[in-house]
């Protein structure tokens, strides 16, 4: 079973030494919330690389800070791109966790973003919400969710989705500015999160048609309107 959790956000010039705060906040969470998903008191993560093989990357303030430093020492790095890290755990059996990050940019085109993939056994109890507050406390997104295939993919054909654009999953997550947007009567539960903004409990996993009446509404009520193009601002 595969879900993952996302988080997307405008232009928000950051150090090295900013990123990897974010970085390690992210992956310790991790580790606390999906114990069974890895092994060890420390998880190794594996580095996964634009060319060459892959190398392990313990999540310590150092190797973050390292892995960073040379992603922007590599060839075609722009500050306007920002910095990018790509780590896969393949922990326990039947688990496997994706996180890909870019932040730091100052594109006025392109959104920074973290996403996390997690592939879970079928009766491993996932705390979906705790999973997106992590996103959202550490890196402070404009908007997120918590999705999958299914509901993507009917988003896109009964919703009018378009990719690149805010959307919600079975969770999702709005910046105070979108929060404030929220039509009357939504009955999502609420939870305001202490960085601001607020996790939405939109329904329960699999229930496709629900997520997307909720995406309409959210949609018509102005919630999820893109960032202005080009882009002069990190959140709505």
């Amino acid at each position: 079973m595969r879900r993952v959790v996302r988080g997307f956000w405008g232009p928000r010039k950051e150090s090295a030494e900013a990123l990897t705060r974010r970085w390690k906040l992210t992956l310790d969470r991790l580790a606390e919330i999906l114990p069974a998903g890895g092994s060890g008191a420390v998880w190794t993560w594996r580095q996964i690389h634009s060319s060459g093989p892959a190398t392990d990357l313990v999540p310590n303030e150092d190797s973050l800070l390292a892995a960073l430093r040379a992603a922007r020492e590599a060839d075609g790095w722009s500050d306007r791109v920002g910095f990018g890290l790509r780590l896969v755990l393949a922990g326990e059996q039947d688990w496997k966790i994706e996180v890909s990050g870019n932040g730091g940019g100052a594109s006025e085109f392109l959104l920074q973003s973290m996403v996390i993939g997690i592939g879970s056994p079928d009766n491993a109890e996932i705390p979906d919400g705790n999973l997106l507050a992590v996103v959202a406390e550490a890196w402070e997104p404009d908007f997120g969710d918590v999705t999958d295939d299914d509901v993507l993919d009917a988003l896109e054909d009964d919703a009018g989705f378009v990719v690149g654009e805010p959307c919600v999953g079975w969770v999702g997550f709005l910046s105070p500015a979108r929060a404030a947007l929220l039509p009357e009567g939504m009955r999502a539960g609420r939870k305001e999160l202490a960085v601001g903004g607020v996790l939405l409990d939109i329904a329960p996993r699999g229930d496709v048609k629900d997520v997307a009446r909720a995406y309409l509404r959210l949609r018509g009520a102005g919630a999820l309107q893109p960032l202005p193009r080009p882009m002069d601002r990190t959140v709505l």
